[in-house]
This record gives structure tokens, C-alpha cells and sequence, in this order.
């Protein structure tokens, strides 16, 4: 297992488990940006902050059993390029929307990197 794949693990799993919780709370600042992809405010807590924060679990999980990982890993791009999608059918860009392509690339390189040590 590389450093850098254990740094990325590390940062990912624990933002991606800090977002997810983040949602199922319903932080006030998260609100704004639902209304303006046209997302209900009723799928924060379930299906959003769910699947991120177990995103985030199974990806620090799977320093244990990397096959975890690796499924987390594929999770958080299907994720993610959902999240890319809506923003693009709401054609809603606030500028919070880099977090949005920065989870992505992550998950992107996450996956990457978990077949490529496997």
C-alpha cells in the first residue's frame, strides 16, 4: 500500500463521512445550494448524507479489506457524477461547485488507485 494511496484514503474517507453527516444534520448552509440544483430537501438525510457517509466508511474500511475499498471507491464516482449531472440539468454552478468536482476527482483517483494495488 503506497503513502499516497493511504493519505487519499485517509482525507477522502473522513471529508466524504464529514459530508454525509453534514446532510443528514441538514447544516443551514447546505440548504441554498439544494433549493438551487432543484434537489427536495427530503433527500438529504436519505439517499445524499447516507451514501456519502458510508462512502466515507467503506473507504477507510477498506484499509483493512481493500475489496471494501475498492466498492467504496466505485460508489463515491457514481456518487459524485450524479451530484455533476444535477448540477448540469439545473444549470446551477455557485461557486461551492468545485467541492462537488474536487469529491469527484478524488473518488475518480481513489478507484484508480485501488485496482492498481490490488
Amino acid at each position: 500500500m503506497s503513502t499516497l494511496y493511504l493519505v487519499l484514503v485517509i482525507t477522502f474517507g473522513v471529508l466524504n463521512l464529514g459530508s454525509g453527516i453534514g446532510a443528514m444534520v441538514r447544516l443551514k448552509v447546505i440548504l441554498p445550494l439544494m433549493d438551487g440544483a432543484n434537489v427536495p430537501h427530503s433527500m438529504l438525510v436519505f439517499p445524499i448524507g447516507v451514501l456519502k457517509a458510508v462512502g466515507g466508511l467503506g473507504l477507510l474500511a477498506g484499509l483493512a479489506y481493500p475489496p471494501i475499498g475498492t466498492a467504496a471507491a466505485a460508489g463515491l464516482v457514481l456518487f459524485w457524477t450524479c451530484a455533476v449531472h444535477t448540477h448540469v440539468l439545473a444549470n446551477f454552478w455557485p461557486r461551492e461547485t468545485i467541492l462537488t468536482f474536487t469529491f469527484l476527482g478524488g473518488a475518480i483517483g481513489l478507484l484508480a488507485l485501488s485496482i492498481a494495488v490490488a
